[in-house]
């Protein structure tokens, strides 16, 4: 009998840690179910705004007579915008709510980016690709600070995949779209396709934007579709996840942390890689000697649908063996690999396709996966700017990657030279990783 109860008094910890888990694997599920889903649509439609800039090249730079190196500073100087107002625009969220702020970003950001359509000049070009980064300014990183809200850090990177997965469902689907709209509407009422293709997909940002301001919540206590009993829940995880880290408090200790500029140095490689294969992707594809612009965005697609895999895998593997580091290294050597592929078979369509297909899973799976680092450190308010500012001199490599491209490709006439490039930018980052804590990162 002694025994018997024993064992029953030692069972009900077990069944109470349990069904513990349970509860918080039902409430994490609503969690992801109710917010995920319209995160990841809100970053699909950002990241088709931000690059169909690449796709419109194929008929742009012809009709305006832009050159390769017009191009690229055109394309990159968006980032030198999204720079000077991203750690701003994050401070602003940070006391209006997400709820205002994102919506009011993807307004005008829909705006500015149908206002392409009149473009003529250079100037004109690199005017309002100025533009369009001042208004997107904050939302990638503003969504990284939101899901701090909801998520403790060993719970992040799965979800930081799913959000990414933008990247390459835009790729799918948006490369095929923009090819298909420049191709059937090319000379409706006397514009190019690429103006259409412009205004077409400018009309999302602004009615999703609106949408914002009725569906998301600022945060777990204005979240009227949760339950008190959750809301304690999700707060107690969050409380919980904070206790004992090793935190930055200030935007004194963040420009003097050692940590912080690490992490700038290693997202500035691997954003070099991100937008050289998405800016540029139409561009590789059609040298391989693709003809027609739905059949260049066909192709292009291929390498977005094997990225999104990769992301979502690896970042599911993150999370469950809380390992950060080589889940980092990993991929950015498969992209080093990959742009080293498309550049010695820029030729061979299939083997570049293959190439491509390695370089996105690798590089576009890096970006989610790098946030777990920082986001280790760097808490409360002070993550508001910690978080903006990484992402802002880290997207930098945003401006510098598309115009070092164009410029080498005009200067070598071939893209080889470029992709090297890229290449050993994710090299150094992967090396940058390895100078990471494990004892700090892998939670």
């Amino acid at each position: 009998m002694t025994a018997s109860t024993t064992l029953g008094a030692e069972s009900k910890p077990n069944q109470g840690s349990s069904a513990n888990e349970q509860e918080k694997k039902r409430v994490y599920a609503k969690v992801f179910w109710r917010i995920m889903p319209f995160l990841m649509l809100c970053y699909v439609i950002a990241y088709l705004d931000r690059v169909n800039v690449g796709f419109a090249k194929l008929q742009m730079s012809v009709d305006l007579g832009f050159s390769e190196t017009v191009f690229g500073l055109g394309a990159g100087v968006f980032f030198i915008g999204y720079f000077l107002f991203e750690v701003p625009s994050n401070i602003l969220m940070h006391k209006v709510g997400a709820r205002v702020w994102i919506a009011r970003i993807m307004i005008t950001w829909g705006i500015l980016s149908a206002a392409f359509m009149y473009v003529e000049t250079p100037m004109q070009f690199y005017v309002l690709r100025f533009l369009l980064g001042l208004a997107e300014a904050g939302f990638y990183p503003g969504i990284i600070l939101y899901l701090t809200y909801w998520y403790p850090s060993h719970r992040r990177a799965k979800v930081i995949a799913v959000f990414m997965s933008g990247i390459p469902v835009a790729g799918i689907l948006g490369n095929p779209l923009s090819g298909w709209i420049m191709d059937a509407f090319h000379g409706t009422t006397g514009m190019h396709g690429w103006q259409w293709m412009f205004v077409i997909e400018a009309i999302p940002a602004v009615l999703i934007g609106l949408a914002t301001l009725a569906y998301l919540d600022n945060g777990i206590a204005k979240a009227k579709w949760l339950k008190d009993d959750e809301k304690k829940l999700l707060e107690d995880e969050i409380i919980a996840d904070q206790k004992g880290k090793e935190s930055v408090h200030s935007f004194a200790d963040i420009v003097g942390d050692k940590r912080v500029w690490l992490m700038c140095l290693i997202y500035f490689c691997f954003v070099m890689g991100q937008y050289g294969l998405t800016l540029w992707m139409p561009t590789l594809v059609k040298a391989t000697g693709v003809t027609g612009n739905l059949h260049i965005g066909l192709l292009s697609a291929i390498p977005f649908g094997c990225a999104i895999i990769a992301m979502n895998l690896i970042g599911r593997s993150a999370d469950a063996r809380r390992e950060r580091r080589w889940h980092l290294i990993v991929p950015a050597m498969m992209g080093a690999v990959g742009f080293v592929g498309a550049a010695l078979f820029a030729d061979n369509t299939a083997i570049s396709i293959a190439s491509l297909s390695l370089a996105a899973a690798g590089v576009l799976t890096c970006a989610p996966l790098f946030w777990s680092l920082p986001t280790s450190f760097l808490t409360g308010a002070a993550a508001a700017v910690g978080i903006a500012a990484i992402n802002s001199v880290g997207n930098l490599a945003g401006f510098v990657s598309p115009y070092l491209i164009g410029y080498l490709k005009d200067l070598t006439h071939n893209g080889a030279t470029g992709m090297y490039m890229l290449a050993i930018m994710l090299v150094i980052g992967s090396a940058a990783v390895l100078k990471t804590s494990p004892k700090l990162v892998n939670k």
